[in-house]
């Protein structure tokens, strides 16, 4: 898939360029997705953002890096983190602003090491895509953590955009079809899952996981805590 996040966050720190990057989904028309928003520092993010970073410890895996807002910030707290992302020119903008450990690999075949704390922000934990996929990350986040570790991410119910068009009959309502768009560039469409809280803790103790929610906003976001169910 073409990495148009990635372009635009490189040419966003490398560059003049001020292109809009812009994410399409199944409910209506296309929607900006500031370039700038990947670049704030802590006191521009959200409280979600600013919780969750206050609740990390020990050895951090930033997962989803980006432009690595969040594990500049957590390096600026003298914790030992660790920036994994997908994308190379993502990576290297991180490696530029100073990101420790910066290290370009798909999380599902990501292995070697051990963590304190897993941490997906931005809705990160999308890429698990499907329900099934839920779990199959759990699995997978369970060969990187430390026993007494911990997984934090946000998410979203979604059940409000479905106001004006009926729920889908086929499949669960928050695996949704997405595409970004940048210069005038689309990429493949592909799938990310949004999660309501129920759901979510629902397969998390399937998984041997106990869920907390620790942070809800207006928006019907909220901010999970995983940990393994001893």
């Amino acid at each position: 898939m073409t990495d148009l996040p990635g372009k635009a966050i490189h040419d966003f720190h490398f560059t003049d360029r001020r292109k809009k990057l812009f994410v399409h989904d199944e409910f209506g028309p296309k929607v900006e997705m500031p370039v700038s928003y990947y670049f704030r520092n802590f006191k521009k993010m959200p409280e979600l953002e600013r919780v969750a970073i206050e609740n990390c410890r020990g050895k951090i895996l930033d997962i989803g890096a980006a432009a690595g807002s969040h594990a500049l910030e957590l390096k600026r707290r003298d914790f030992d983190v660790t920036a994994l992302e997908i994308s190379p020119l993502a990576s290297e903008v991180m490696e530029d602003r100073g990101v420790p450990n910066v290290i370009c690999k798909d999380f599902f075949v990501f292995e070697g090491q051990k963590f304190d704390t897993l941490l997906l922000l931005m809705n990160g934990i999308g890429i698990s895509s499907t329900l099934t996929g839920f779990s199959d990350f759990l699995k997978k986040a369970d060969t990187l953590l430390n026993p007494e570790g911990q997984i934090i991410f946000d998410s979203c119910d979604i059940a409000y955009m479905y106001e004006d068009v009926p729920m889908p009959g086929s499949h669960y309502y928050g695996e949704i079809k997405t595409r970004y768009e940048f210069n005038r560039e689309l990429t493949e469409w592909f799938q990310w899952l949004y999660l309501d809280s129920e759901t979510m803790t629902q397969i998390a103790d399937e998984s041997g996981f106990r869920a907390e929610i620790i942070f809800e906003d207006e928006n019907d976001q909220y901010l999970a805590v995983l940990t393994k169910i001893s």
